[in-house]
């Protein structure tokens, strides 16, 4: 399917992948059969129907609260396909946050699985009239009493969606505190999902494992509307994508497609790859030679693939930035990862490159029909703030028109609110959140990620956040508890003073270590002792502004 010769709404494209592969497996549970996108599209139009005669409109807002399955896309589409506006939230906001969002959205029905029906506790709105059970589409709360799913049901009108009606209206949960509803089309997303298939190409033959949540932008639009134009199959587990999870699926269904963000392989290479490597003292010298530590890489490699099922053919990575250590044996390890950048307000991908044209520390050039700039860069180091323009840029943030206003320029570009630069071949380097800068005392710009990424290196650490605190940097760090007390369990046994002791000088040490790996500017003040996990968005990463 090709942009250009179709019109750019969601049930434009699924009516031409039914054309095409209406036959072809579109959705379901690890471990159980998919259903067709011939029996996808059945489903949805029966359940636009539903929707009707419970009074939803064109442009009527409908919320989607609920983990991933096959049923999401189902709803997803039941809502955009007759062009009311579905507002995806996040399963990890609060009470609170999803009243919010419920109130602030003007959210006339809601889908909701079984598992968060405590996230509507107590919620009373004039606006809300109808609740829909997701996994059988039962009505939970309904004022037209007579009407139910009917499997056989078709709407009664037919709806007429335009490219820039408005699709969808997502939540950002963001690290910077306040959400803002983003306000994207049906040819912001579309387009979007076209330009990644220009980035990989895929078909019926491509499956895709699901393991982000499908209310944020990126699985959204890479693990639903890519998969769609391309006729893919997206299998989804029951489960949080834990270990005891995850590799049962990965065997079973032995996808080609992945999307990730780094935390996920981060976690692999620290905590599974890394160790092996230390464990023997043979190992440890030979991997500190390169061209052996890059033979060594290439068969950890090989094995790291088979633990994905073996035919991963894209491995993406996006949603913050990758550790350096990580991406550098990815790199050697010949592992097809790719990485993307870009935001919810774009749709969200600005740029990207395929596996075979990956660019070390960069994640690739603007896709296709996407113009990118550095604002205002510094005379020596090229960074400057990224502003962005195209059809996958949004419309702006719902009933915030002085907030929209802020980021966007008169001639429509888009202010990111990220630095980065450009290399001579355009590729793009992000630097870090504009926000999260730090100024140094003699004006240095301090980015306190790439700091992090060298605390994240260091052994038993598992996460960091960097601070300013009264003029200096400040570290906390999460450890991992479990690894350092197997190291030092007779230390654990004996008095748990010298284990404190022991935490006292590993700290210490992290702190000459990052020290020496860093500029004079950069250096660590203080290191303190994170007790417990930090809070994170939906793409795993890190609220600052809970810590700041």
């Amino acid at each position: 399917m090709e942009e250009n010769n179709i019109k750019l709404t969601f049930p434009a494209l699924f009516n031409e992948t039914r054309r095409k592969h209406g036959k072809s497996k579109a959705y379901a549970f690890v471990g159980e059969e998919p259903v067709s996108y011939d029996v996808a599209g059945k489903r949805i139009s029966a359940l636009s129907a539903l929707l009707e005669k419970n009074g939803i409109h064109p442009g009527d807002k409908v919320a989607l609260l609920s983990s991933n399955m096959p049923n999401w896309g189902i709803a997803y589409f039941s809502i955009t396909f007759m062009g009311a506006v579905v507002v995806p939230i996040l399963p990890d906001f609060s009470v609170t946050e999803v009243a919010n969002v419920l109130e602030h959205s003007d959210s006339k029905a809601l889908f909701i699985s079984s598992g968060l029906l405590n996230r509507i506790d107590g919620f009373k709105s004039e606006n809300l009239k109808t609740v829909i059970q997701i996994e059988d589409f039962s009505l939970l709360i309904s004022e037209n009493n007579s009407s139910e799913y009917d499997p056989e049901a078709v709407p009664e009108l037919k709806y007429d969606v335009a490219e820039d009606d408005i699709a969808s209206i997502i939540y950002t949960s963001g690290t910077t505190g306040r959400s803002k509803g983003v306000m994207l089309t049906h040819k912001n997303i579309s387009f979007n999902a076209f330009k990644g298939k220009k980035i990989q190409s895929l078909d019926e033959d491509d499956c895709f494992l699901s393991v982000l949540p499908l209310s944020h932008s990126y699985e959204n639009t890479l693990g639903l509307i890519l998969p769609l134009i391309c006729g893919s199959c997206v299998y989804y587990l029951r489960k949080p994508p834990t270990p005891a999870v995850l590799l049962p699926a990965l065997e079973l269904i032995r996808p080609t497609i992945m999307l990730t963000v780094p935390l996920i392989i981060e976690k692999i290479y620290f905590n599974k790859i890394l160790p092996t490597f230390r464990e023997k003292l043979i190992l440890k010298l030979l991997y500190k030679i390169p061209f052996l530590r890059k033979k060594l890489n290439v068969v950890a490699g090989k094995k790291l693939l088979k633990t994905f099922g073996g035919r991963i053919k894209f491995f993406g990575i996006g949603g913050a930035k990758l550790n350096k250590s990580v991406e550098k044996f990815l790199r050697e390890a010949k592992f097809p990862y790719a990485i993307g950048y870009g935001l919810t307000e774009t749709s969200p991908l600005l740029a990207g490159a395929n596996p075979k044209k990956t660019v070390f520390e960069s994640t690739g050039p603007a896709i296709e029909g996407i113009e990118l700039i550095i604002k205002n860069p510094d005379n020596k180091t090229g960074e400057g703030e990224i502003w962005a323009r195209g059809a996958t840029v949004m419309k702006g943030y719902y009933k915030e028109p002085e907030m929209t206003a802020e980021v966007f320029t008169p001639d429509g570009w888009f202010k990111t609110g990220d630095l980065g630069t450009l290399d001579s071949k355009n590729n793009l380097f992000i630097k870090g959140r504009l926000k999260n800068m730090i100024v140094g005392a003699s004006g240095e710009n301090i980015y306190p990620e790439e700091i992090e990424s060298v605390i994240n290196n260091f052994r038993f650490v598992v996460e960091s956040l960097v601070i300013q605190q009264k003029g200096k940097l400040v570290a906390y760090v999460h450890l991992n508890m479990d690894e350092l007390e197997k190291k030092y369990q007779h230390l654990k046994q004996d008095m748990s003073d010298k284990f404190e002791e022991k935490k006292k000088e590993l700290l210490s040490e992290l702190q000459e270590y990052v020290n020496s790996q860093v500029n004079k500017f950069s250096q660590i003040n203080k290191v303190i002792l994170q007790p417990v996990p930090f809070q994170k968005t939906a793409t795993l990463k890190i609220k600052r502004y809970l810590y700041t």
